[in-house]
């Protein structure tokens, strides 16, 4: 199974260092996969969930690529990673029930039924932070959290 630090967060949010190129850096390193707010405005990246906040390249993109679940946040952005030949990891979704993900994983919105190409999406919005645990016993892809590191 896939934990994968939501916007970079392990141990709760972290709304001043989420989406940084540095903390989503210290969540790759600790073995997490993370799931990054993309937008592409004037032909630069940025990462940020609300607005773009933290100028970065396509070479830093490329280099995480296997560890990065990119939500795009605009047309444009999604634009440009389904036209990219590099094999990303990109979605677009708002409050969809499911979305399908580049690599046919089905990312879950929280409180759905999952399966198992499912991404289980902030189960904390529906399960208290201490039982998180139990949900490693889910038949499912991943499990996608602010909380990745009490999993």
């Amino acid at each position: 199974m896939k934990f994968i630090a939501h916007r970079g967060n392990i141990n709760g949010p972290n709304p001043l260092k989420e989406n940084s190129t540095q903390y989503i850096d210290e969540a790759i390193t600790q073995g997490f996969d993370v799931e990054i707010d993309v937008r592409y405005e004037d032909k630069v990246f940025y990462l940020g969930h609300d607005e773009p906040q933290y100028q970065t390249s396509l070479s830093w993109l490329v280099e995480r690529k296997d560890n990065l679940w990119i939500h795009c946040k605009d047309l444009t952005s999604l634009n440009i990673f389904c036209s990219n030949p590099v094999d990303f990891n990109y979605f677009w979704h708002q409050e969809d029930d499911f979305t399908l993900t580049s690599k046919n994983y089905i990312w879950t919105y929280p409180g759905k039924e999952c399966g198992p190409k499912s991404v289980l999406v902030m189960p904390e919005w529906n399960t208290d932070i201490d039982k998180l645990g139990s949900l490693k016993s889910l038949n499912c892809e991943g499990i996608c959290s602010d909380y990745v590191g009490v999993l």
